[in-house]
């Protein structure tokens, strides 16, 4: 099928004949004086027939295009925020100080429209009687939109809209939280959503007044009971020893899954997305290594550092298991995903190191938007909120 694009390259016809010039026709005789072979042939042949080749593609063209539905595009959401959040004038100095004279602390919240992620943060876990009465009770809940317009003064004292405060914040994922002690100093961010349990066990943290350094210890302190499950093998797995130092030349990007024993999240990923064979295609481009993130497994990092998988994740700063950390060819960390994702996400986040995109496009949320636009331009649907064995649309 030939698309709009390859229409308007090829569609160089120059002007069409006009009445009198190009199109005026003269009778020859082919050969025979006695006009029994009378052929019109214009004075400008081969223009006429280029431009009325032209024509005939035009019509092809709107004709395949009009047969090619842009695709759907299901999983946003619009949310409605609890009215007890803060109405806030956005002067994060203030806000602070008007906390701490309560005896709470602020929660600064990223959003942004249509964000499913964001939903089920105010749906599963705010709806939680718990949650919320210990939220309310030891935090000030600030919402600001990663891509709106209010003025916000920062801690710095210096004013910008939220979108370039957001950016200035390095904000890839919505929801993306973080806590702010008595101090203004960032005691936890959490990059993305994560579900009830593990985020009641990050409020509790980040209320206590810890540093931020301190949660991983603090997690490994508050994990459920151990039912004995391993870790959840893959043939994309790299086998130890693992030494990630890249040595130039046809050397291929890196992707670290850091994991834990008795782990739904980790179970749910490997069963629900990695069996994805679209999926399993993208990760067949990284050099792919499991972590138990707990563990003493020795490894070598692409900086060249002798250490063990658990010293790694505490110099990372892991959060969440699983986390899926994405280094480039060159061995630098470009992007990882330390929340609760499904397929589309967790794909974007894959292509976006392996394509190269990160070179050109800093914003990851920009990027994910160029990707739907193009696959449903395509004319394949767009479902940002499914997971590998669902359908797109399903509710």
């Amino acid at each position: 099928m030939i698309g709009m694009a390859e229409c308007t390259r090829t569609l160089s016809c120059g002007d069409p004949p006009q009445p009198g010039v190009a199109g005026r026709f003269k009778t020859v005789v082919d050969g025979n004086r006695n006009g029994d072979h009378m052929i019109p042939r214009s004075t400008h042949g081969p223009h006429f027939l280029t431009w009325f080749a032209c024509i005939l593609l035009l019509f092809t063209c709107l004709a395949h295009a009009a047969e090619r539905k842009a695709g759907a595009f299901h999983g946003a959401v619009q949310t409605e925020y609890p009215s007890w959040f803060k109405s806030s004038f956005l002067n994060l100095r203030e806000d602070i100080a008007e906390a701490q004279s309560k005896n709470k602390r602020v929660m600064l919240l990223f959003t942004q429209d249509g964000c499913p992620y964001c939903h089920a943060l105010v749906e599963r876990n705010l709806s939680q009687k718990d949650i919320e009465t210990y939220l309310r009770k030891h935090f000030d809940v600030i919402a600001i939109n990663m891509w709106g317009d209010r003025e916000v003064v920062g801690l710095d004292n210096r004013s910008m809209t939220e979108k370039q405060f957001a950016a200035r914040l390095k904000v890839q994922f919505t929801p993306t939280i973080l806590f702010f002690d008595e101090a203004g100093q960032t005691v936890l961010r959490l990059n993305g959503y994560i579900p009830p349990a593990r985020f009641m066990t990050a409020l509790q943290f980040a209320a206590q007044g810890a540093k931020e350094s301190d949660y991983l210890d603090y997690l490994a302190a508050h994990q459920p009971p151990a039912t004995g499950s391993e870790l959840i093998d893959e043939p994309f797995f790299r086998k130890p020893p693992f030494n990630l130092v890249r040595k130039g030349g046809k050397d291929r990007p890196i992707a670290v899954f850091f994991e834990q024993r008795d782990c739904p999240a980790c179970a749910e990923l490997h069963h629900r997305i990695l069996s994805d064979k679209q999926t399993r295609g993208i990760i067949a481009g990284f050099d792919a290594i499991q972590l138990n993130m707990w563990s003493d497994t020795p490894l070598i990092t692409p900086q060249g550092k002798a250490t063990t998988a658990r010293a790694w994740a505490r110099a990372l700063d892991i959060k969440y298991a699983p986390s899926i950390v994405l280094f480039d060819a060159k061995g630098k960390e470009i992007i990882r995903s330390e929340a609760y994702f499904k397929l589309f996400h967790t794909q974007g986040i894959l292509t976006y190191v392996l394509s190269g995109a990160y070179e050109t496009e800093p914003s990851f949320q920009r990027y994910l938007s160029a990707k739907s636009e193009h696959l449903r331009e395509q004319g394949q649907d767009v479902d940002i909120w499914r997971m590998g064995d669902e359908p797109a649309g399903k509710k």
